[in-house]
């Protein structure tokens, strides 16, 4: 179905709302959800539908825990996941613009923290190099296996460039979990090279892989290294849990670095590179078939910039319907 972006706009903020959220809050929330949406990221208003996202009535302050010039820990204490991202990325940005460098970790908290290419994005807004790396609860399994392990543990890399900055956003995982929720809100199928069913055969029920587990996204013992690492990164690293290690249903975490390229040369003429390197990638030879080449980020772009000057988007309609029940 077609809906205008107003509309979409306004339903999120009150679907947020619904669940016990601040004005603050949803509006960090709304803003991340929207970001995953206008780029047909399944990072987005999914999240609201079914069991949504409730608020932890019971979360308590999010705490710096530990900090000094260059770093923090940050204690989420179970508020939303977007909410303590989005404080992570006030303190790296601050730090950064301070000594050039800034890395943040959180824990304690249990929620998705959506689409974490946005948090790597607002870092290169500010013309820094951004990385951001995100655990979760056991989805995914090991290369050789078929029992979730590790998390479906997306990185998120931003470069800035012009006129608009690259920005990898990827889970390590097949499919991201929510791609799996979409698909079952859908009624439709998944593909048949992604996940196993709880008896470790290859399924292509979303339902059947929600009760199994997750393939990594190379379906190889590389992408299954790459996301042990990150679990890693984004646990214990930070305090959060990992497999084996703390209560990965309660304690998930994220680490934030923020990089400013003056501090190993020249900001400007970095970008300036950058930006020459896209323009020689977008430029090699084509395949047959293949009309245009992109980088990191480029086709989302596209996307909200096209949404946003129709004035439209285009949902799924049983997943509308859900936004639009969450919203009442």
């Amino acid at each position: 179905m077609i809906i205008d972006l107003k509309e979409l706009e306004a339903l999120t903020t009150r679907a947020v709302k619904n669940y016990g959220y601040t004005d603050a809050e949803t509006e960090i929330i709304r803003n991340m959800l929207l970001y995953a949406q206008l780029r047909d990221n399944n990072q987005g208003v999914v999240k609201l539908i079914g069991q949504g996202i409730p608020k932890n009535m019971d979360a308590g302050e999010i705490l710096i825990e530990k900090e000094t010039a260059l770093s923090a820990r940050i204690n989420g204490n179970q508020n939303h996941a977007m909410v303590v991202a989005n404080k992570a990325l006030e303190v790296v940005l601050g730090k950064a613009e301070s000594i050039g460098l800034g890395i943040v970790g959180t824990h304690n908290t249990s929620t998705s923290s959506g689409a974490i290419g946005y948090i790597a994005s607002e870092i290169t807004r500010h013309d820094f190099v951004g990385l951001v790396f995100s655990s979760s609860p056991p989805r995914v399994a090991a290369s050789g296996s078929y029992e979730p392990i590790f998390g479906t543990n997306p990185l998120a890399i931003g470069i800035p460039a012009r006129p608009s900055p690259i920005v990898l956003d990827m889970t390590t995982a097949a499919m991201a979990f929510y791609g799996l929720v979409e698909a079952k809100t859908a009624g439709e199928k998944i593909p048949d090279d992604v996940a196993y069913d709880a008896e470790g055969k290859c399924t292509t029920d979303p339902a059947m892989a929600i009760a199994g587990a997750l393939k990594c996204f190379d379906r190889s013992h590389k992408g299954s290294g790459l996301a042990m690492i990150i679990e890693i990164l984004g646990g214990p690293l930070v305090g959060a849990a990992c497999a084996g290690v703390g209560d990965p249903k309660k304690n998930w975490g994220h680490l934030l670095l923020a990089i400013d390229p003056d501090l190993l040369g020249d900001r400007e003429q970095f970008i300036r590179n950058v930006t020459t390197l896209i323009e020689r990638v977008k430029g090699t030879k084509r395949l047959p078939g293949v009309d245009e080449i992109f980088v990191p980020g480029e086709r989302g772009n596209r996307l909200t910039q096209q949404a946003r000057a129709a004035g439209t988007i285009e949902i799924e309609d049983k997943l509308l319907a859900g936004l639009r029940k969450a919203a009442a």
